[in-house]
């Protein structure tokens, strides 16, 4: 799979960075949605030491993205349920049916 280096800035540094071809613009997107909550929490906690605002920064997308498996195993597991129980409705419903 081949790479292509894409610049991107976040809290006022330009960096390049190397992904793979084809996701440059979700990369940029992702970028700017760092940057742009960087920017935020920087405001709203007056916090300036940009490896404390990371590191802030890192444990929140992590605590998110640990909240959105957690719910997403949890819709797994009821859709799971769901569908079982609509099979075994169904198998009691076609084992009433009358034989032809």
């Amino acid at each position: 799979m081949s790479t292509q280096a894409v610049e991107i800035e976040v809290l006022g540094r330009k960096l390049k960075v190397n992904c793979p071809a084809g996701q440059e613009d979700a990369l940029r997107e992702a970028a700017a949605d760092f940057d742009q909550r960087l920017k935020d929490m920087s405001e709203r906690t007056k916090v300036t030491n940009t490896e404390q605002l990371l590191m802030f920064a890192g444990l929140n997308v992590c605590n998110e993205m640990h909240s959105e498996r957690k719910e997403q195993k949890g819709n797994a597991s009821n859709f799971s349920n769901r569908i079982n129980l609509l099979a075994e409705t169904l198998d009691k419903a076609l084992q009433n049916q009358p034989k032809r």
